[in-house]
Parts: structure tokens; C-alpha cells; sequence
């Protein structure tokens, strides 16, 4: 008999709420030159991204012309200089490698800042440039430098402003009144929570990206596997009809010519049936959001595969027991499918030409039973060894089992049992596309 295993694909994670900028966050944020994660999750370092110089430059005018402002609110400060200017441009300037090597950008600008202010220049923009640096800084996961450079820069302030402003320039002015530096641990303490809450989201943000990712991957590993279920189904099938009856050709050409055209006209309507099944399967993977031309096959059909199988030579009984209830569209494919691998199975595997099939319909379940007297030949017909894996999964996708095996009469049994009220997200990410 055909190889046996097992499978049962996961289905995607669950959805999130919220707008989709949230929950996937700006594409300017997540993507870098190459359209990658500017971070991964946990990872805590920045892939290559573009450097930002529009944002840079912005910030750099802004900083320039704010601390010209700024001046003529502090005249107890030094006058802007080219000293000032060439500071505040570095303090800035840095800030344009903010994503590639944002350790030595967040400490450069903590320590310009230092120095512009060491050397008397008015208080203003210039602070911003740490906060870019400090932000960018812990959302790249660098957040002992981040809190390092910031608390550097605060605790030279108070070197400065209590201590060495006797020795530092504009040089006849006192020492900061405390509340300033209650005001400079706010905004310290501020830009440090801002950055963290923009290093946890973003996190959050590339850990679905991964997600989403693998979902992507495994929906198509489950369509490729439904493909080849399907392609499977319809041409083991057809395939070991055709091969029997060409046979039973051969074999009569010369002594029976009628038999062997009675063959050849099995061979030509086994043929055309397989041919028009699989241009409707590979017909939802040109067009897979179309309805299908055809509705799928079902248990309705199962005197036309008896007929089939009789043309084969093989001799099929079939019992059905239970109230008759249409069962749901997956289930009532797969059941369709799992009696067509059975009884292929036992046209190319088995030296019996009589096989029995059983249809139970249960209020919670479809049961189905396919025997057949045995024993086995030992000869192949064609087909890929895939018949009972592609059962199972079939079965394991609606929540369903098959058992098959020998019996201990000789012959061999295939039971599936297939529940009818089958989870219906498990039956909508695995069933096939003509059943949805």
C-alpha cells in the first residue's frame, strides 16, 4: 500500500485591532533602502537603511535659525560666533548616521551640546539634536548609551551651571537657579519614556511583520500541498483506470477487436474526465479569486466512480446506512476523495477484483469504510506512493482520522472517520478553493 504519514498545517495568527498604520506602522519607519525591517524584534540592531537627509536638514535650518531667536531672549550669553554655528551645524550634521551607527551619533551630540554650552551660548535648539540621537538611539535597542549620553550631558550641566561657570565664559554671569535643572530632568526623563514606549511599538510592529511573513508562508505551503492533493486525486486515478484498460487492449487486439475498442473507449472517457478535472483545479491558480466553472465533486457522485472502477475490472458494492444528509461542501469532498484513493489503491495494489464501501451518515460524523478481500499483488500501477498521505491530511484538515491497514482476513480496510460541524476556520484556511 501507498506510504503512510501524517500532517496538519497551522493556521495564520489572529488578527489584530486598530488602524493599519498602527498595528504595522509607518512605511517610512519599518522599511529601509532595501524594503526590510529597519529592525527586527529583539534584535536590537539597524539593518542598512537610507541615510534621512531631508529630516537632517530640516533639523539643521530649524536649529541654526531657532538659536538666532534664541539669542536675543538670553543677552546674559555669548553672542552667536562661527565657533557657535560650526557646533551647532556638527550637532546636527551627525545626526544624518543616526540609523546606521546611532551609539557614536547619540554620544557625539550629547558631548557638541556640552561644549556650545560650556562656551556660553544661549540655551535653544540645540538640545533637540540629542533628543533625535537619544531617540533614535534606544529605538535601535542601544538603550544603555542612549540613558549614558543623556545622563553625561545632564550631569556636565550641573558641573557647569553650579561649578566651573566661574571659569567658563560669558564669565560675569552666576550659577543656574535649581529650578532649571528640574526643568532639564523633565525633559530628560521625557525624551527617555518617549523613546522607549517608539523602541517597544516598533518592536511590536517588526514581530508582526514576522508573523505575517510566516502566515504568508505557510498559506502558500498549504495551497501547494491542496494542489498536489488534488492533482494527485484526479490523476492516480484516472491514470490506473487508463492503465488497466490499456492493458485489457494489448492484450485483445488480436484475438478480441471489439473488447480491445470497448478499451480504448474506457481509455478515451477516463481521459477526458481527468483532462477536465485538472484544467478546474489549475484553473483556480490562474484565476484564484474566480468562482469555479464546475462544482466540485461529492458522494453524489459516487455511481459514476463505481462505474469507473467497474470499467477497470474491479466490482464495487456500496452500502450506505443513516438518515441521508448533504454533509458541508469540504467535507463532502474530501469524503469524495478519500473513496476515490481507496479504490484506486485497490485497482493498482490488490489482487481482489470486489471491494465494498460503506457510508454511515451519523448526526456528529461521516463514516466511511472501503474493504477489499485481498492480497496484495505486490505490483505498482503508476501513482506517486502519496494515496494514504494525501487521505490523511485530507481527514486531519476537517478535524477528521483515517485508519487503514491490513485485515486479519487477509484483506486490507480503510476507515475515515470526518466530523460534519468540522471547525470552520480550520475548514476555511485548508479546504479547497472550489469548496469555498
Amino acid at each position: 500500500m501507498d506510504e503512510q504519514r501524517e500532517g496538519r498545517p497551522e493556521g495564520p495568527p489572529p488578527r489584530r485591532g486598530g488602524p493599519p498604520m498602527w498595528r504595522h506602522g509607518p512605511p517610512w519607519w519599518n522599511s529601509g533602502a532595501d524594503g526590510t525591517a529597519g529592525v527586527e524584534a529583539g534584535a536590537g540592531a539597524p539593518t542598512a537603511r537610507r541615510l534621512p537627509w531631508l529630516t537632517t536638514a530640516v533639523l539643521t535650518v530649524f536649529v541654526q535659525v531657532g538659536s538666532r531667536f534664541a539669542e536675543h531672549g538670553q543677552l546674559e550669553r555669548q553672542d552667536l560666533n562661527a565657533f557657535a554655528r560650526v557646533l551647532l551645524f556638527l550637532a546636527t550634521a551627525v545626526l544624518l548616521f543616526r540609523h546606521r551607527h546611532p551609539v557614536p551619533v547619540v554620544y557625539a551630540t550629547a558631548a557638541l551640546t556640552l561644549v556650545y554650552v560650556a562656551a556660553g551660548f544661549p540655551y535653544g535648539p540645540v538640545f533637540l539634536a540629542v533628543a533625535v540621537g537619544c531617540f533614535a538611539a534606544i529605538v535601535a535597542g542601544r538603550r544603555r548609551a542612549a540613558w549614558g549620553a543623556v545622563g553625561g550631558l545632564w550631569a556636565g550641566h550641573l558641573l557647569i551651571a553650579h561649578w566651573l561657570y566661574r571659569w567658563l565664559p560669558p564669565g560675569d554671569d552666576g550659577a543656574r537657579p535649581w529650578s532649571e535643572e528640574l526643568a532639564v530632568a523633565v525633559w530628560v526623563v521625557a525624551i527617555v519614556a518617549v523613546s522607549e514606549l517608539a523602541r517597544v511599538r516598533r518592536e511590536q510592529w517588526a514581530k508582526e511583520r514576522a508573523e505575517r511573513a510566516q502566515a504568508a508562508k505557510r498559506r502558500a505551503d498549504e495551497e501547494r500541498l491542496r494542489m498536489a492533493r488534488e492533482l494527485h486525486d484526479v490523476l492516480a486515478h484516472s491514470i490506473s483506470v487508463i492503465n488497466v484498460q490499456a492493458g485489457v487492449g494489448l492484450a485483445l487486439l488480436d484475438s478480441d477487436p471489439e473488447q480491445a475498442r470497448t478499451a480504448l473507449t474506457t481509455i478515451k472517457a477516463a481521459s477526458k474526465e481527468a483532462l477536465g478535472e485538472v484544467r478546474q483545479v489549475l484553473g483556480t491558480l490562474r484565476a484564484p479569486g474566480d468562482a469555479p466553472r464546475a462544482p466540485a465533486p461529492g458522494l453524489d457522485r459516487l455511481p459514476e466512480l463505481v462505474e469507473q472502477a467497474g470499467s477497470a475490472g474491479l466490482t464495487v458494492d456500496v452500502t450506505t446506512e443513516g438518515a441521508l444528509v448533504k454533509p458541508a461542501p469540504g467535507t463532502d469532498l474530501a469524503a469524495f476523495r478519500i473513496v476515490q484513493e481507496a479504490l484506486t489503491n485497490v485497482v493498482r495494489h490488490s489482487g481482489s477484483r470486489h471491494a465494498r464501501v460503506l457510508v454511515r451518515h451519523e448526526p456528529a460524523s461521516l463514516t466511511l469504510r472501503i474493504d477489499d478481500d485481498g492480497p496484495a499483488t505486490g505490483t505498482d500501477a503508476g501513482g506517486s506512493g502519496n494515496g494514504l498521505a494525501g487521505m490523511r491530511e485530507r481527514a486531519a484538515a476537517l478535524g477528521g482520522t483515517i485508519e487503514a491497514g491490513p485485515r486479519p482476513d487477509g484483506g486490507f480496510r480503510v476507515t475515515a472517520v470526518l466530523p460534519r460541524a468540522a471547525d470552520e476556520d480550520a475548514r476555511a484556511r485548508t479546504a479547497p478553493r472550489e469548496d469555498q
